[in-house]
């Protein structure tokens, strides 16, 4: 068991910083172990109301995040029901008032388009005020830069940032990122990760491997 297990606030002290696994509690919503998320605005256990958001039960759409990764206060993950529909002549949602107008409620989701799940991978930074939407994968290892708003998948290992967020760089070259995706040390037993903290903090992959 990860000693995050259970665990809301993982440093004494700080009522800002929790561990997402433990407050997230409804459906849909699925995090690794150790990701960690800071609000100095709201309280950070507030995170499904905050900072997930148009994620209803009918579109059964999904945010997955995985492991070690580092959430700033203010990111958001906008899902499928932001997105009026562009299949109609109209944007307006006219299935969600389907009393008003007569309309079948089983068709409600009609009102608008359902891009799918948002998968965030392992050892992912998102800054602050970053916003990701519905459909969008983001790579292990990947940066999401300040207020970037991300509408496309975002490779692993790389930098993004702006409004749409564009790459800016990758984080390390093409051999490297292939190793440290093959050895995945974030998957590793709680115990060897602790024992190779020095290799990892100061990028010693052999030591790793």
């Amino acid at each position: 068991m990860a000693i995050s297990e259970g665990k809301i606030y993982p440093r004494t002290g700080d009522a800002q910083t929790v561990y997402l696994k433990s407050v997230v509690k409804k459906a849909g919503i699925e995090v690794g172990d150790y990701t960690m998320y800071n609000d100095f605005m709201r309280d950070p256990r507030d995170f499904e109301k905050n900072n997930v958001l148009y994620h209803y039960p009918v579109n059964g759409d999904r945010l997955k995040i995985g492991r070690f990764c580092s959430v700033a206060c203010g990111a958001k993950f906008l899902f499928a029901s932001a997105n009026h529909t562009m299949r109609s002549l109209s944007t307006y949602p006219f299935p969600i008032f389907f009393e008003e107008w007569g309309l079948d409620a089983a068709d409600i989701a009609d009102a608008w388009d359902n891009r799918g799940d948002i998968v965030i991978g392992s050892d992912v930074w998102i800054g602050f005020e970053a916003v990701i939407l519905g459909g969008v994968t983001v790579g292990d290892g990947a940066v999401i830069g300040a207020r970037a708003v991300v509408t496309k998948d975002v490779p692993p290992y790389t930098i993004v940032g702006g409004v749409p967020a564009k790459p800016i760089r990758k984080r390390f070259s093409d051999e490297v990122i292939s190793r440290l995706l093959k050895l995945q040390w974030w998957n590793g037993p709680e115990e060897r990760i602790r024992k190779n903290l020095a290799a990892i903090q100061s990028g010693r992959i052999a030591e790793l491997e």
